[in-house]
C-alpha cells in the first residue's frame, strides 16, 4: 500500500512510504550516486521503506538520520529534500535554508523577490540556465511591464543564489552566464541603477494629508499621528509600529529601536533615539497623545505597518498628490533636522545612519532655505562672539 505525505512548503515534497516485512527492521540507510551526480538515499527500518534523491550526499545523510529517528518514534517521516536538485528552484531553496540556519532569514523584499523568481525560473534545469535563457527572462520581464531597476534586482538575486551554490556548496554552477546576461540587458537599456529620490512633501501637502486622515471617521488607525511621528523622528513605518512602551526612557526622553535596518547587519541592531522637537513636530508630545489609546503597555502603535502604508497611499490618491511615499517622510524629517542646524553626527544619532555618506541623499535642502540658515548662522556667530568677548573681559578683570 502506498501512502503519500505532503507538506505545503518549497522545502518539502512527496514521500513514498511502503510497509515491508519485519525481517528488515533495523537495516540502515543506503546511498547510491546516480549518473547525474545526484544521490539516491534509501531507508529500510522497522518494517518501513523510504526513499529520496538529493543533490548533495550531506543533505541525504541529514535527512536519513532525521527520518530514522522519526520511524523509531513511530512518526511518519517526510521528505526533506528541496525540490528537483537539477533545477534553479533547488538552488533558491538551498540558499534560503542556509541563510535561515545562520540566523539571517530574508526580509520582506528579498523573500518576495525570491518567491517570484522561484515561480518564473524555479523549474528551469541548471543545464538550461544559460546566458540566452537569462536574457530572454529579462526581456520577458520588460515586456510585462517590469522596470529597469526591478530587472536589475532580479538579476542580482539570481547571481546571489548561483554564487552561493558554487562557493558554499561547491556545486558545478557558474555565475558567468548571469554576468554576461546582465551586460547584455544593460546595453539594451533593460537594467539600470535605482535613482536616489529627492521628493519632499510641501507644507501644504502635509497639511492636506493630515487633515484628510484625522477627519476621516472610517479611519480606525491614527495614521495622522503616525505621519507626524515619522516627521518628528525619521523612523520607518515598520519601526514605528514595532516600538514598545518598555523601550521608552522617560528620564532621558529617548526610545530604543530594536533590529533597526542596517545593510551590513540584518538583526540585533538596537539604537537609542532621542525624541526631539526640532522638525516642527514634538515627538515626545505625540507619545503622550498616544499613551491613553494603548494604555501605556505593549506596542506604542499596535498596528500593521502595511495597513499604515495603505492608508497613506489612499489619502494621497484621494487628494491627487502624486509620487509621494510614506518613506519620503523620513527624507523630510532628516532634511528638517539639518535645517534646524544639527551636524551630520547629530542627525545620524536620530536617523540611525551608520554611514554618514548616506545622509547626503536625505538632506535635500531647498535653495531658499540657505537664506534662513545663513541668517541663523549669523545670529549664532554673533552670539558666540559676544559670549567670547564677555568671557575675555571677566578673565581680564
Amino acid at each position: 500500500m502506498r501512502v503519500h505525505a505532503r507538506v505545503h512548503s518549497n522545502l518539502l515534497q512527496y514521500a513514498w512510504f511502503l510497509p515491508l516485512g519485519a525481517h528488515r527492521a533495523h537495516t540502515v540507510a543506503t546511498f547510491k550516486q546516480l549518473p547525474s551526480g545526484n544521490w539516491r538515499v534509501q531507508i529500510r527500518r522497522k518494517g518501513s521503506y523510504l526513499g529520496n534523491t538529493f543533490r548533495r550526499r550531506r543533505d541525504g545523510e541529514e535527512w536519513a538520520l532525521d527520518a530514522e529517528g522519526k520511524i523509531d518514534r513511530g512518526e511518519t517521516p517526510l521528505v526533506q529534500s528541496m525540490g528537483n536538485p537539477e533545477t534553479f528552484g533547488y538552488l533558491i531553496d538551498l540558499h534560503l535554508r542556509d541563510m535561515i540556519e545562520v540566523g539571517k532569514p530574508p526580509r520582506r523584499t528579498k523573500s518576495f523577490s525570491m518567491d517570484a523568481l522561484n515561480k518564473r525560473l524555479g523549474k528551469v534545469r541548471l543545464s538550461n540556465l544559460t546566458r540566452e535563457r537569462l536574457i530572454e527572462f529579462g526581456k520577458d520581464r520588460w515586456r510585462h511591464g517590469a522596470g529597469a531597476v526591478t530587472i536589475a534586482m532580479d538579476m542580482s538575486y539570481i547571481k546571489t543564489v548561483v554564487t552561493h551554490a558554487a562557493a558554499v556548496h561547491g556545486l558545478n554552477v557558474s555565475p558567468q552566464a548571469v554576468d554576461l546576461a546582465r551586460v547584455a540587458l544593460k546595453r539594451l537599456g533593460m537594467i539600470a541603477k535605482s535613482r536616489d529620490r529627492d521628493r519632499r512633501p510641501t507644507a501644504q501637502e502635509i497639511e492636506r494629508i493630515l487633515q484628510f486622515l484625522e477627519q476621516n471617521p472610517r479611519q480606525f488607525i491614527p495614521v495622522g499621528r503616525i505621519v507626524r511621528f515619522a516627521i518628528a523622528t525619521g523612523m520607518r513605518q515598520d519601526e514605528i509600529c514595532r516600538i514598545c512602551w518598555s523601550d521608552v526612557d522617560e528620564l532621558t526622553r529617548t526610545i530604543s529601536v530594536r533590529d533597526r535596518k542596517d545593510p551590513r547587519h540584518k538583526s540585533g541592531n538596537q539604537q537609542k533615539v532621542p525624541l526631539l522637537d526640532l522638525t516642527g513636530v514634538d515627538a515626545w508630545a505625540i507619545l503622550e497623545e498616544q499613551r491613553p489609546l494603548s494604555h501605556g503597555k505593549g506596542r506604542i502603535f499596535p498596528f500593521n505597518p502595511q495597513s499604515v502604508g495603505t492608508a497613506f497611499r489612499r489619502a494621497c490618491k484621494a487628494l491627487k498628490i502624486g509620487d509621494l511615499h510614506f518613506h519620503d517622510l523620513r527624507h523630510e524629517a532628516t532634511s528638517r533636522l539639518f535645517e534646524a542646524g544639527l551636524s551630520i553626527e547629530q542627525v545620524a544619532l536620530v536617523t540611525g545612519h551608520r554611514d554618514w555618506k548616506m545622509l547626503k541623499r536625505y538632506t535635500n535642502l531647498r535653495p531658499e532655505d540657505l537664506h534662513r540658515l545663513t541668517a541663523k548662522g549669523s545670529v549664532v556667530r554673533r552670539s558666540t562672539a559676544a559670549n567670547a568677548t564677555e568671557a575675555t573681559k571677566r578673565a581680564a578683570a
